[in-house]
């Protein structure tokens, strides 16, 4: 199957032609792949790359994060959105969508939180498993991510997870075992982090004795973005792509390796060949169906709405009454707050508020405040606004969360606490109108002192 290309070329189809694609041998008949962002919306950029999200990307679908749809428990409402996102990313010519995440929420404190299921390797294993199916039907190579062990964001590129056998197979493994025999992945991400001493990337047990021998994994190894440590060893161990982009010095360093015989010619072509099945398993590029944007929407919002959790509802509160009076508190209000910051920052096709869609819901609105700023310190005049606003209602639906800031790749969080100055709008408000709604945005756990006050 590789007879035909030469060992440099062999080599350098091992790491990326760019940011975000493969190199090319079209003599040979290998195109290259694109790979784009997608854990809960297809993220392809435009114009300059990066893989933090920090420039635009292409208008997408953003659906619901994985914290928020494994409140669901529902792997067929997850197979319905990984169809959506797998149609997306084809329309896009996205060959490979790098996603789901699901790994184990092993601290509250992980600032990716929202991008995992949840600290259930079971739940985690089956909903992961559905978006794999729904994206892979549509001709769109999954990439579960990330492999493994990957718990905090705090230096995560270097941080060691030390755990024992028994633990990482039943609690850090299992959801990717899961993902593997019920859903057959066509690539997966290995992780930045080392397990027990050796990078995961490396890591021959991780990926050769566990994922190929044991599971039956036949697909690609991609590393996470920059997650490749040594070429040579990763090749051997059983990692198939090295993105970004590295230059040629990776394809001379595997070339040499295999000229003086450290390297095995059999690893080489084996890391090809899964390559060469990524590229021939792919969708034919401009072949794919247009995209139904209002469809996506309307999915988005059904599995939020099948998603939302009520932690309390102490008198039946809930749901309130056609023409309940309202007063509507909180910038999260007018300004949604629905997804993380970092690599899986979608740019949504559109993008729905509780201001822009209480005229519909049979509530009366009697006012609206901000109430606070995000990210910024109590404000006694944005506070007075909003205690006047709640004054006459029948109910304040109080729209409190996390600031962007406190949710992101790379970052984890140093408390659980809502801002200080939400609490002391909550107070405030709850003085001067106890009937009180809160509704709470937020991509991981938020303390809740107040809640029996």
């Amino acid at each position: 199957m590789t007879a035909e290309l030469t060992v440099l070329e062999k080599a350098a189809l091992l790491s990326g032609k760019n940011v975000w694609e493969t190199r090319a041998v079209p003599r040979a008949g290998i195109r290259s792949l694109f790979l784009a962002d997608g854990p809960h919306g297809v993220r392809k950029q435009l114009g300059s790359s990066d893989h933090l999200g920090l420039h635009a990307s292409q208008e997408a679908t953003c659906f619901p994060t994985a914290a928020t749809i494994a409140n669901s428990w529902d792997p067929a409402l997850a197979e319905e959105i990984g169809r959506a996102l797998g149609a997306e990313a084809a329309h896009q010519e996205v060959d490979v969508l790098l996603g789901p995440g699901l790994n184990i929420k092993r601290s509250p404190l992980g600032g990716r939180s929202f991008e995992y299921f949840s600290e259930d390797p079971v739940l985690s294993g089956k909903l992961a498993a559905g978006y794999v199916r729904g994206i892979q039907s549509q001709g769109v190579a999954a990439c579960p991510k990330h492999f493994a062990a990957n718990s905090q964001e705090l230096r995560r590129m270097v941080n060691d997870s030390v755990v024992d056998e028994r633990t990482l197979r039943e609690i850090y493994l299992t959801g990717f075992e899961i993902v593997v025999e019920e859903s057959a992945p066509r690539a997966i991400m290995s992780a930045y982090n080392l397990v027990n001493g050796v990078y995961a990337n490396e890591n021959p047990h991780l990926l050769q004795t566990i994922l190929r021998d044991e599971w039956g994994f036949a697909g690609a190894v991609v590393t996470d973005w920059g997650g490749s440590n040594d070429i040579v060893e990763g090749v051997r161990a059983g990692s198939t792509l090295e993105m970004p982009a590295a230059g040629l010095d990776s394809a001379r360093q595997l070339v040499a390796a295999v000229e003086d015989g450290r390297l095995p010619h059999a690893d080489l072509d084996a890391r090809v060949a899964e390559l060469r099945a990524l590229v021939a398993d792919s969708r034919t590029p401009g072949t794919a169906a247009p995209v139904d944007q209002d469809a996506h929407h309307a999915l988005a919002r059904r599995a939020a709405a099948r998603s939302a959790v009520l932690l309390k509802n102490d008198d039946a509160r809930l749901p309130l009454a056609a023409g309940t009076r309202v007063a509507v508190i909180g910038d999260f209000a007018q300004t949604p707050r629905y997804q993380g910051a970092g690599s899986s920052a979608v740019n949504p096709t559109r993008l729905d508020s509780v201001l822009g869609t209480i005229d519909g819901s049979g509530l009366t609105a009697t006012g609206f405040a901000q109430g606070f700023r995000r990210g910024g310190e109590p404000d006694a005049a944005l506070v007075a606004e909003a205690v006047a606003t709640a004054r006459g209602a029948d109910v304040v639906l109080l729209f409190l969360g996390l600031d962007e800031i406190a949710e992101s790749e790379g970052l984890d969080r140093t408390h659980l606490r809502l801002p200080d100055a939400q609490t002391e709008l909550l107070a405030a408000v709850s003085e001067a109108n106890p009937e009180v709604v809160v509704v709470l945005s937020a991509g991981g756990v938020v303390e809740m002192p107040w809640v029996g006050s």
